[in-house]
Order: structure tokens, then C-alpha cells, then sequence
């Protein structure tokens, strides 16, 4: 398919854009049987979308012969989640329809609400801007959508994700019953076809995205590195691939900050992309970029939206995406128009398992690999001087003139050499990285723990989250018991029925000499927490959790069955009193009759005469209690956990 059906200045302003022929995306919408209709159009981030929707929208603002149609106000809006994708938007369809004579009016935050209220009174053609500002004049009536006949959403899942839901409906609810209403989006959930059912009319379905991998055109690879390495792993892949504009994606705006300022000091060219930036200075590091002043942005998911440099072939995920959408959405950075690029993941050894899953759902086939070393970097920068230096080049008279002075003083193998040191002196160093081995695995796992930690001893209380123990009350408890500080206690593990903590093991066999003491002490002066023990456990958590698992694992014969702790029909598993005082109760897998745990000894019942019992505290509550200090002791020392519901 060709262009050959579109208005003569339509066609014009794409061969000087060198649109030869329709990507996938622009062929689908320019069909007959598309026109008029509303879309819903699933494609993959730069297959050039912009110039499609742009098409797709020629019949509601031209006429049969190619001009434009009168109207005193907008015929076509555009919606786009941030400031960068709509100026890119804006400044796409401005060359489309500049020899048409339509105007385009850009509403942003960060932008002169005046200004733009001023241009929107100038009766624009198209309007292109961000869900907030848009909704802002509509409510203001500078912004009057009575004639607008199409409504583009670009990027709708990533407007939805961003929580412009509210804005989105707002603005739709205001446009006309017979618009014209079209989709884009790069993925398609539940919320995008949700919106499509309530606001579209028998909406086509286009899908562009292949079903074997996320992105043709972008080569995925995932490297593992220790994440003490993180840092040293994304200054050697960007030596690596020296790639002529890269982008790395963080999670936060501290992360960008800090990882801008450990580049710059390296010596790369970069900028930095966040929310806490100043719309100026977000052009500024745009500008930057383009004219290839600096070759390297760090920025965060949001902010790098719309960014459409030509020359960007390199995107490095930094901090791993979240999910699989938002891995394409940063991935769909480069590759774009046709051009190959390539997108790496950095991968703690810890991770792996996490992004072989979201790799698995986005249907990427990415290569493991590891970072590259100061050797291969070197082979690299020695391949890449050979060709830059042998490519055939013009020299001038005062160039020769000068060859001639230094060959005079100096031999050609000693000009070479002063060559090569020049042109490395101005690359960053490449970092050593520690090789991916499973002794480095293993260093990885152990450099995770706190100092001192290297070698503890677990011990068990025999009180758990049923008795509704909470990090705040067992430390104190631990550090009283056994004469310790909080500093020296490990990782606190609370189960159902009993506590796991860590002791370092050089302090391991006081501590247990003190927690000894503390528990002879507690008996003999009749302390209400003397049931709870504290002992050494020849197995940690994990090990417990598993043998309890096997305990009451279902059985394999064939009758079935149910494991004891879920026993089966009505009201199962539900503490059942009988009788008016007896005291005792029916429980989990208990009998009746059978006897109350001690650790239930402070909430005994007391019974009277009309069959209630009297376990609630009287008072200005009206009989009930609001706990200010959840999962807190009772008292500074108090060895006994308050309780959230009543014990029966």
C-alpha cells in the first residue's frame, strides 16, 4: 500500500519526511473500511503512531478536495499523558498539516495558562495536550468542544496507569454524542477496553503487535550482576555499546539524581529526565541530546514518555521494571521507524527468577549474559579506533603541512601511539567487575547481611502472631530477657504459633545464660509471662515451616480427605461454647472440655446469672475497646501481648 489515496499536500509533507511507504500501523488505518469508524488500535511504541492517528483523522478535517474545514472551534483533540509526548504529538501533526493551513494549539502543565487560553480563543484546528490542562479549560470554557469531531487517546494504559482516569471521563463526557473516537495504546488491559466499551461505538479492533516477541526491531538482553555491581555494570555496558544516544530508566527521582551525578563524574555526556525538573529544564536536556552536547539520559518511567530522539539505540533498565507493560513501554524507546536498538535489563542474581517470568508474559526472548569486562571493552575500543582511523578522509594543505613536522621529529610508530592515547584519554575508564561465578553468587547472598551477622544462632519462643505478638513488642521482650541490645539482634521471623530471632553466635551462649536466669526469676516472683519460652532451635524458620507443611500435608490415598486443621462443614474450625459457665470451650481440632491455654489466663470469663459473660472493661466506650497501641506490651516490660479480639 501507498500513500496515493491521501489529499496532494498530505502526500507532499510525507515524501519530505521520506515516508515512502506505510508502516503496518498507518496501512491498517487508511483502509476503506476503517474510515469514519471508531478504533481501537493495539501497536507496539514507535511503529509511528503519531503519523497514523494523524491520517486517520484527515476526513473529519478536510474536505473532498483537500481543504480545510471551516469551524470557529476545535475539530480534532489529542490526549496525551505527559508534556513530552504531547509537544512531540503537536510538533508531528504541525509538519502533516502545515501545507492544509491547520493550526495546532499545545495545552501542558508547566506552560502559561493564560497564553493558552488566549491561542484556544484563536480558534485553533487541532488541540493536543495533557488530561489535567485539558480538563482545566474545559471547566474554564476556554477550551469549547460543541464541534470537535474527533478525539484522539495516546498512550490511553498509560493515562489510566497514571490515575487520569477522573480527567479522561470528564473530557469525553463533554465532547459531542457523534465524534469520532480513536484508541492507541501499546498494551491493552481490562481498564482500556472498559473506557472503549462505555465511550466508543462499534469500535474496530486493530492489532499490529506480533504474537511471537514484544519488538521486532530491538534486540533484549539481560545481565546478572551482584547488586553491590549495579552501578559499575551500567559504566561498562554504556563503554561497551558506546551507543550514539542511550537512555537508562530508573525507578525514582532520588535514584536518576544519584546515578546522573556517579556519571557525570566519570566523565559521560548526561542529562537528567525526572518530575522534580522544571518544564524548562526538561527542554533544555531534550535540546541537549539532539544536538549530541551529552549522549546519555537517566530518567524515570514518566518523564521519558514522548522522548523520540533518532539517533537513541541504546535503553538500559537500570532498576527493573514492575511489570511487562512497562518493560515494553521503556524498551519501545529505541527501535523506532524501522531502526534497530537494543534494550538491556540489569539483573540482581537474586531477581533472576522474577524477570524470566515478566520476560516469559511480554513473549521476549532475551539473551543471558554478563557484564562486560575491561577486556572485552578494550577489543571494543581497539575495533572501533581501526575503522574511525582508516575511514577515508580529505586533508587540507595545513593539515599535510603539519604531518610532514611530525613525521620530521617523531617516528610514524610513535605518532600512532600518541594518537591512540589521545583518542582513549577522552573515554571513561572501564570498572573491574567481579565475574559471575557461584562463589560470587554466594559473596552476593552473604554481603546482604549486617555486619556481625555472618554466623548466628537461632532461638525460638513458643508465642506467635495468634497471640498476636508484633516486632514492637518482642524486641523489647528479647532485649530484657536475655540482656542484649537491639543491635545485637538478627532478623525476627513471627509464625502462627512461635517467634524465630537471630543471636550472633559469639553472644549466643551468654544470652542463653541470661534468658535462663531472667525465666527462674520470673517464676519465683509469680511473673504472668512466665510461660513464655525462649530456647535455642537447632533449625531456623524455613526448616519449622516445612516440617509443619509435611504435618498436615493432604493424604494421597484415594478416599481424599481433609487435613486436621481444616476440618470440614458448616461453621468448621469455629470455637463453639456450650453450656452457660463451664469455662471451656470447643476450638480448632479441640475437643470439648478441653482445657483454655495458659497463655489465655488474663481473659478468663466471668459468668452471670443470664447466661453473658462479663469479659469487657466498663467505662466511657460503651463496653468497648479502641487500642491506641496495637500489637504493643501493656506495660514497659510486660510479658504479655494485648489482644485485638476476645480469646473465645
Amino acid at each position: 500500500m501507498s500513500f496515493s489515496q491521501l489529499p496532494a499536500h498530505l502526500q507532499a509533507a510525507l515524501a519530505q519526511r521520506d515516508y515512502d511507504k506505510p508502516t503496518p500501523v498507518q496501512a491498517e488505518v487508511l483502509k476503506p473500511e476503517v474510515q469514519g469508524r471508531d478504533l481501537v488500535v493495539s501497536a507496539q511504541t514507535g511503529s509511528g503512531k503519531t503519523v497514523a492517528f494523524g491520517l486517520a483523522m484527515a476526513s473529519e478535517l478536510l474536505t473532498e478536495d483537500g481543504s480545510l474545514r471551516p469551524a470557529e472551534s476545535p475539530l480534532a483533540l489529542v490526549i496525551a499523558p505527559t508534556r513530552e509526548l504531547a509537544m512531540q504529538v503537536s510538533k508531528e501533526l504541525g509538519w502533516l498539516y502545515a501545507e492544509a493551513g491547520a493550526r495546532i494549539a499545545t495545552c501542558v502543565g508547566g506552560m502559561n495558562p493564560s497564553q493558552e487560553r488566549k491561542v484556544l480563543r484563536n480558534g485553533p484546528t487541532i488541540v493536543v495536550g495533557t488530561p489535567g490542562r485539558l480538563r482545566d479549560h474545559v471547566e474554564r470554557g476556554a477550551l469549547d468542544l460543541g464541534q470537535l469531531s474527533c478525539i484522539v487517546l495516546d498512550e490511553a494504559d498509560e493515562m489510566l496507569d497514571m490515575g487520569f482516569r477522573e480527567e479522561l471521563e470528564g473530557i469525553l463526557d463533554a465532547t459531542p454524542d457523534g465524534r469520532r473516537t480513536l484508541l492507541f495504546s501499546a498494551t491493552m488491559p481490562r481498564p482500556i477496553e472498559a473506557l472503549a466499551r462505555r465511550y466508543q461505538n462499534n469500535a474496530l479492533r486493530i492489532a499490529t503487535i506480533s504474537e511471537q516477541r514484544g519488538h521486532g526491531d530491538i534486540a533484549y538482553e539481560a545481565v546478572t550482576v551482584s547488586p553491590t555491581e549495579i552501578e559499575n555494570a551500567v559504566v561498562n555496558l554504556l563503554r561497551y555499546h558506546e551507543a550514539e544516544t542511550a537512555i537508562l530508566f530508573c525507578g525514582t527521582r532520588e535514584k536518576v539524581r544519584h546515578l546522573h551525578a556517579i556519571l557525570q563524574e566519570r566523565g559521560f555526556g548526561t542529562v537528567a529526565l525526572s518530575g522534580e525538573h522544571t518544564q524548562q529544564e526538561r527542554n533544555q536536556a531534550l535540546q541537549a541530546l539532539r544536538d549530541r552536547r551529552a549522549r546519555i539520559c537517566v530518567a524515570t518511567d514518566v518523564a521519558a514518555r514522548g522522548i523520540d530522539l533518532p539517533s537513541l539505540s541504546l535503553v538500559i533498565h537500570v532498576e527493573i521494571p514492575r511489570d511487562a507493560e512497562k518493560l515494553q513501554h521503556r524498551s519501545g524507546r529505541t527501535g523506532r521507524a524501522g531502526k534497530k536498538g537494543t534494550a538491556v535489563i540489569i539483573v540482581p542474581y537474586s531477581r533472576r527468577r522474577r524477570v524470566d517470568e515478566m520476560l516469559r508474559r511480554a513473549k521476549i526472548e532475551a539473551t543471558w549474559k554478563d557484564a562486560p569486562s575491561r577486556e572485552q571493552i578494550r577489543e571494543k575500543d581497539r575495533a572501533r579506533l581501526l575503522e574511525k582511523l582508516l575511514a577515508p578522509v580529505e586533508i587540507d594543505e595545513g593539515d599535510a603541512e603539519l604531518a610532514k613536522s611530525l613525521l620530521s621529529q617523531r617516528s610514524a610508530e610513535e605518532i600512532a601511539g600518541m594518537l591512540v592515547q589521545s583518542h582513549r584519554a577522552k573515554m571513561p575508564e572501564p570498572e573491574d567487575i567481579i565475574p559471575n561465578t557461584p562463589e560470587a553468587r554466594r559473596a552476593a547472598k552473604d554481603d546482604g547481611k549486617r555486619p556481625g551477622f555472618e554466623d548466628t544462632v537461632w532461638f525460638r519462643m513458643n508465642i506467635g502472631r495468634k497471640q498476636n505478638a508484633g516486632p514492637s513488642w518482642v524486641m523489647p521482650l528479647i532485649c530484657r530477657r536475655g540482656h542484649v541490645t537491639r543491635n545485637e539482634i538478627g532478623a525476627i521471623r513471627i509464625g502462627q504459633d512461635e517467634t524465630f530471632f537471630q543471636i550472633p553466635r559469639a553472644h549466643a551462649e551468654k544470652f542463653a545464660a541470661a534468658v535462663a536466669r531472667s525465666g527462674e526469676s520470673q517464676s519465683d516472683t509469680g511473673d504472668e509471662g512466665d510461660n513464655i519460652v525462649i530456647e535455642a532451635s537447632a533449625q531456623g524458620p524455613r526448616d519449622s515451616g516445612n516440617r509443619n507443611r509435611k504435618a498436615y500435608a493432604r493424604p494421597s490415598h484415594s478416599g481424599g480427605g481433609r487435613p486436621p486443621h481444616k476440618p470440614k462443614g458448616k461453621g468448621a474450625g469455629k470455637p463453639a461454647y456450650k453450656g452457660k459457665s463451664s469455662g471451656k470451650f470447643e476450638g480448632k481440632g479441640g475437643k470439648s472440655g478441653q482445657d483454655r491455654p495458659a497463655s489465655d489466663a488474663p481473659f478468663k470469663k466471668s459468668h452471670k446469672p443470664d447466661g453473658k459473660y462479663d469479659d469487657r472493661p466498663k467505662g466511657k466506650g460503651g463496653g468497648k475497646v479502641k487500642s491506641k497501641n496495637k500489637g504493643k506490651p501493656k506495660g514497659p516490660f510486660s510479658d504479655k501481648p494485648n489482644r485485638k479480639k476476645r480469646a473465645d
